[in-house]
């Protein structure tokens, strides 16, 4: 079982599940070149559930007569963090802009892409359900992700398309040739002139947002850390940043497109810029100059070692009026010998200082931890510490988690507490998240809040406060991507519950795309209708320039 206890309880939180799968996305026309094509029939192959029989890679789809690349449906799941939702966008924008219908009729599509996670053994567990299933049908799948990137040899995984986290651009060939019967595995890491590793694919390439208003930007990829029960660095590798002028660059191109909240995502977005010569608040400083008036920047992850040293001015970037004043700060345990077992890289009192210094230096903030529990080498004693931790900083959200033991980590050798002993511990934690509200304090406030979701029962807007805490306001659809000035009348949990006290302030941004309109490909084009999924005419003469584009990108640099 996992707990997560959370800062919010609905929509806002789905940046870590299921990036994209909602409703048929937009993909641009065929170019004229491609009409008269005529489509090859395919007998179709029975399928395999044995996947050491399977011929390499399934064949091609029979349900729409047709293997002409760039016609099929596709269906998209993706697991895990930001970053591999923001890779599932980037993906999907590829896929729409050639053509590809992306489509949530899972059982219709053609092909089927996962996007996976190796953090926890559920996660993975899913993605293989998934495999099985789509096996079990004859259809073709293709795995990206950590997973597949991780482990590429597992008996699971052999006869599939494999996209690697770096190769994320290549992904509509990759989908091509599969298509088409064959088996692509591309694995490779992306390197500069210097042959140094990279962040990864362009960050300017097209993409499909699951929500139009936020821009998911990934500003590094691995990570500096060793710590004995994760996986994610045999997949995400060491740290890679991208420059920081690229990253400016896309935000600049999200707000042209009517995104008025920015979120920054990485394995550690602490550690950025280490690789390269500059670090996280230098990159701040040049990214809160070109937030227009309006809009928010929500910083990700950081692990306590990679701020300890430039915490005045985190300090000050999160006391900005356009930056969310949350930070997302794993300790993973109170014990100091748990975290040392762990090899995380700092002590107890590491992470209090910088708890005590951004809560004097920065008025109102959220933080948000992670506890493991359970951790081979824990004890009782070493339990009582972390229950003491959480207790004294009453943390307002807290991801409480069981240890999984990933195979291939010093972890996985060493010898489990038993599951009894793990469930207590875990009830413990969460009876103690579970006593205390966080948020009571600010009910009769006056505060703004940027409006950008909907809640889980579709019965309110979602919006978040300076803090980042969650603000539910009616359902007035003049609200949505936009500042409104409300009262606080009740607390939860989880959010807060306002009423409205001034009419809506749109940030100075243009109006957003339609939700599954393609990012990055013209930004003054004509809107997407919503009933008809269709493109203006106009369209296909972009979307073939940016295809050729892509199409010479891929021969120049993608192969390397």
């Amino acid at each position: 079982m996992n707990l997560k206890m959370s800062v919010c309880d609905d929509d806002s939180l789905d940046d870590i599940e299921d990036i994209v799968g909602e409703g048929d996305l937009t993909g641009l026309e065929r170019s004229i070149a491609r009409s008269n094509a005529v489509g090859k029939r395919v007998k179709k192959v029975p399928s395999c559930k044995d996947p050491a029989k399977v011929n390499q890679i399934n064949q091609p789809s029979e349900k729409n007569g047709s293997i002409i690349p760039g016609t099929q449906k596709i269906w998209m799941k993706t697991w895990g963090c930001a970053h591999n939702s923001s890779d599932s966008e980037y993906m999907a924008g590829q896929l729409a802009a050639y053509g590809y219908l992306l489509t949530d009729a899972k059982y219709e599509a053609d092909l089927w892409l996962l996007n996976s996670c190796t953090v926890k053994t559920p996660a993975e567990d899913h993605f293989k359900n998934e495999i099985d299933d789509g096996r079990a049908r004859g259809t073709p799948v293709v795995v990206a992700g950590c997973v597949p990137q991780g482990q590429p040899k597992s008996n699971y995984l052999q006869g599939l398309s494999i996209i690697g986290v770096q190769q994320i651009d290549r992904v509509v060939e990759v989908v091509e040739e599969t298509l088409k019967g064959h088996s692509v595995r591309l694995l490779g890491t992306k390197k500069d002139a210097e042959k140094k590793k990279t962040g990864g694919a362009s960050l300017l390439l097209p993409k499909i947002r699951k929500n139009p208003l936020i821009e998911i930007i990934p500003i590094n990829t691995g990570c500096l850390n060793q710590c004995t029960y994760c996986k994610t660095k045999h997949a995400r590798g060491e740290l890679g940043s991208y420059p920081p002028e690229e990253i400016v660059a896309r935000a600049v191109q999200s707000f042209q497109e009517g995104v008025c909240e920015i979120w920054l995502t990485s394995e550690d977005t602490g550690a950025y810029g280490r690789d390269i010569g500059t670090s996280l608040p230098e990159l701040l400083r040049q990214l809160v100059q070109v937030i227009p008036d309006g809009c928010m920047l929500r910083l990700g992850m950081t692990n306590p070692p990679y701020i300890l040293e430039h915490l005045e001015a985190i300090a000050e970037i999160l006391n900005h009026s356009r930056v969310y004043a949350f930070l997302h700060l794993p300790v993973q345990s109170g014990s100091d010998a748990v975290l040392s077992d762990m090899k995380r890289e700092y002590c107890v009192a590491d992470f209090e200082r910088v708890v005590n210094f951004l809560r004097d230096r920065v008025p109102g903030i959220s933080i948000a931890t992670d506890i493991i529990c359970g951790f081979p080498t824990e004890t009782e004693q070493d339990f009582d510490l972390t229950m003491e931790l959480c207790s004294k900083y009453r943390f307002p959200s807290l991801f409480i988690n069981q240890f999984f033991p990933r195979q291939g980590t010093p972890a996985y050798r060493m010898e489990r507490v038993p599951t009894k002993q793990v469930k207590n511990r875990t009830k413990r934690l969460s009876e103690l998240f579970k006593s205390y509200q966080p948020y009571d304090s600010q009910v009769g406030q006056r505060q703004s809040v940027l409006v950008t979701d909907i809640s889980h029962d579709k019965n309110y807007y979602v919006g978040h406060n300076k803090d980042y805490v969650q603000v539910l306001v009616p359902m007035n659809p003049d609200y949505m991507g936009k500042m409104v000035d409300v009262r606080i009348i009740s607390a939860s949990k989880f959010s807060l519950m306002s009423e409205p006290l001034t009419s809506p302030k749109r940030p100075d941004v243009p109006e957003a795309l339609e939700k599954g309109q393609i990012s990055g490909l013209a930004t003054e084009s004509p809107r997407d209708s919503p009933s008809s999924h269709l493109i203006s005419p106009l369209w296909p003469l972009v979307g073939l320039t940016a295809l050729v584009g892509l199409r010479l990108a891929w021969i120049m640099y993608g192969r390397r």
